[in-house]
């Protein structure tokens, strides 16, 4: 774990470097939506410096961060259920074809149900308790993660697997060089759309069924008629969103896919 670690940090300073088109992009955004507010009252649209002066206004009276850390615990706990049930079981029904058949049509109708509807139903079984928003997180990325983690080990290369069986390799280093890269390619792309959906619904849940959180703040903004604060809190959710992303997840699936890189 620490020779990893130490790997992408010493990678760190190439990554950041490479990172100048997203920030470009995301000021290309900025610009468009200065450029967007310039038409519209400021009560319908307000500018991104308003809402950014909105939402540094919620940091200095202490209301960010509380709110930030409970929607942030919440989109965790459930991701971190999705994330470990999904892949577990994913990878064990990979290793079936019975199993794989079976599950494809549960996996399609979970995918297919909106997560209100299972927010609706987790309101009536846990209330207002943070069980409704972790559960409704849960059952959302869940599908995602299990479908990935299932079609990478169902198309794993069989000539590779026939290789490390021929050559012997003992099973550590099976799945660190063999089977792990293969799988990982599949499940980093899950995870990152599983983190992003997490956020959503953890929002959208608290906005319906919390008293505290970034849902909550966003209700009480949206009965205040207060639009530049619904913005800012917005701002704040999708740049806690990019942080975790970009600052945690894409070093680590560039350390992990190293092997895609083509040989010097």
């Amino acid at each position: 774990m620490l020779r990893l670690l130490a790997r992408v940090l010493r990678g760190l300073p190439g990554y950041l470097w490479s990172g100048w088109g997203a920030c470009a992009s995301l000021f290309l955004l900025l610009a468009a939506w200065e450029a967007v507010a310039a038409f519209y009252d400021p009560l319908i649209l307000p500018d991104p410096l308003t809402a950014f002066a909105a939402l540094w206004g919620l940091v200095e009276q202490g209301s960010a961060w509380p709110a930030l850390a409970a929607t942030a615990r919440r989109a965790l706990m459930g991701l971190t259920l999705a994330v470990a049930v999904g892949s577990l079981l994913g990878l064990a029904a990979g290793l079936s074809v019975t199993a794989s058949v079976l599950s494809r049509p549960l996996v399609t109708v979970l995918l297919g149900t909106p997560p209100i509807a299972w927010l609706v139903l987790a309101m009536l079984w846990f209330g207002m308790s943070d069980g409704t928003p972790v559960f409704t997180v849960f059952i959302a990325c869940f599908p995602v993660v299990f479908a990935s983690a299932l079609q990478g080990t169902r198309t794993l290369d069989l000539q590779l697997r026939d290789m490390a069986r021929a050559y012997r390799l003992p099973m550590g280093m099976a799945l660190r060089e063999v089977y792990g890269p293969h799988v990982l390619s599949y499940l980093f792309p899950a995870w990152v759309t599983a983190l992003g959906s997490a956020w959503k619904v953890t929002v959208m849940a608290e906005l319906l069924a919390s008293t505290d959180g970034v849902g909550a703040a966003l209700a009480a903004s949206r009965s205040q008629l207060d639009t530049a604060t619904t913005l800012g809190w917005i701002t704040a959710v999708v740049g806690c969103l990019l942080v975790v992303e970009y600052g945690f997840l894409e070093p680590l699936k560039r350390e992990v896919e190293r092997w895609r890189e083509a040989p010097r």
